[in-house]
């Protein structure tokens, strides 16, 4: 039998210790319950998330956007590929850049934001948690954030 006082050379990798296994079960648990009200609009989390920016900032280049939503050229060009197809948003590539892309919203992605206004209002209450707790949570995570951008 294993005395407590023994320092515990697995307690690093035991995953109740880890701080990202609750984020990423937490995230993952979020996107979940995210399906049913974007369902009704026709996005999936990640379109969702880049069009909040666009409803929010309007067009940027497809770099600008990347840097909003943490995601990179890789995995944002098939994503805005899609909601072009969709008529929710227009890639622009100026004459003068050929390698630079802007992305704005078409009048179907403007309008789509009437409509989007109903998803946060049908996930209220998705973390059982007094709202105060939340705002501490959302505003450490950004914290956090903003922490690890300063280390790249």
């Amino acid at each position: 039998m294993k005395k407590t006082t023994e320092i515990d050379k697995y307690y690093g990798i035991r995953l109740g210790n880890q701080l990202c296994f609750p984020l990423y079960a937490c995230a993952k648990e979020i996107v979940r319950l995210y399906r049913k009200p974007l369902a009704e609009i026709g996005l999936t989390y990640t379109q969702y998330v880049v069009m909040m920016v666009l409803w929010e900032y309007g067009t940027m280049s497809e770099g600008e956007l990347g840097k909003h939503v943490y995601l990179d050229s890789g995995t944002l060009a098939p994503l805005l590929k899609r909601l072009e197809k969709q008529g929710l948003i227009s890639r622009i590539r100026p004459e003068n850049n050929e390698r630079k892309l802007f992305i704005s919203l078409t009048k179907e992605g403007e309008a789509l934001k009437d409509r989007a206004v109903n998803v946060p209002v049908a996930m209220q209450g998705c973390i059982p948690m007094p709202g105060e707790k939340l705002i501490m949570l959302r505003d450490l995570l950004n914290q956090a954030l903003e922490c690890m951008e300063k280390e790249d």
